[in-house]
């Protein structure tokens, strides 16, 4: 399945692949959130070549979730900042410190490389798998899974067509 079919799909985490699935795109998510804004800094920070960090940008501007801003004349200098849509990635990029905190193989005893406090009970945030309604801790056993009409017929599609390209294998 190719990145057009994916971006296609009626699954919103296919969609979500389709503009956010690279690691050197969420790496640049990642330092939005830190405050880095500006070219020069953002290829220092991530490592990317600036022809690959052009290309990411521009990526993430036509989907909405960075806008370029002017910030000075001569020359014309940009930088980047996070759209509504941008900033409504927070949870993924805290998901992933979390996960990555617990299972990339640091050690919990090392200061983490970057510490979260809350600023109204200046506690540290670790985790942040939990139902907003009800509190509970959320488990995938504790979560019912459907599949709506649409996407049932999307899978069942691409069942089909890869048991037939089988099939038709040598």
């Amino acid at each position: 399945m190719g990145w057009d079919e994916i971006a296609n799909s009626v699954c919103p985490i296919a969609r979500s692949l389709a503009v956010l699935g690279d690691r050197w795109t969420m790496l640049l998510i990642r330092e939005f959130f830190l405050g880095t804004r500006r070219f020069d800094a953002l290829q220092a920070q991530t490592g990317m070549s600036s022809h690959l960090l052009a290309s990411r940008l521009k990526r993430l501007e036509r989907a909405g979730i960075v806008e370029r801003r002017q910030y000075q004349a001569r020359p014309p200098r940009y930088e980047y900042r996070l759209t509504p849509k941008g900033l409504d990635l927070h949870g993924v990029v805290l998901a992933l410190r979390a996960w990555g905190m617990r299972w990339s193989g640091l050690d919990p005893a090392d200061e983490p490389a970057v510490a979260l406090i809350h600023k109204t009970c200046g506690s540290a945030i670790s985790d942040l798998s939990f139902h907003h309604d009800c509190g509970q801790v959320l488990l995938p056993q504790d979560i019912l899974t459907t599949f709506g009409d649409a996407f049932s017929a999307e899978r069942i599609a691409r069942s089909t067509h890869t048991a037939k390209d089988a099939a038709d294998a040598p």
